[in-house]
């Protein structure tokens, strides 16, 4: 009996290696039913990236509006104030929490 299904071992070794590594396919991190879930990753993630590349943007130009060549005194004051804790008594101040 053991004779006769050892001649049936590597099939059924091949056997379970497929399903092995089809059922993971199917259902693995990087499987086809998780694709949605990828794509809506991607989409959130990208989202995320030109938000960050505005905000980038925006120190960039504040940084190079504050540097020596190109002084702006609107911006150097708005930070002066904001630093020190001044405001003009005309000024309507709102802080914001960062």
């Amino acid at each position: 009996m053991l004779a006769r299904l050892r001649s049936y071992l590597p099939t059924a070794a091949l056997a379970f290696l497929i399903f092995y590594f089809g059922f993971h396919a199917f259902t693995g991190d990087r499987g086809i039913l998780t694709s949605n879930q990828r794509d809506e990753t991607l989409t959130a993630k990208t989202r995320e990236l030109a938000q960050v590349r505005g905000e980038r943007q925006d120190l960039e130009t504040r940084a190079r509006l504050l540097r020596d060549t190109s002084l702006s005194a609107d911006l150097l004051e708005e930070r002066a104030r904001s630093l020190l804790g001044f405001a003009d008594p005309r000024d309507y101040v709102i802080r914001m929490k960062p």
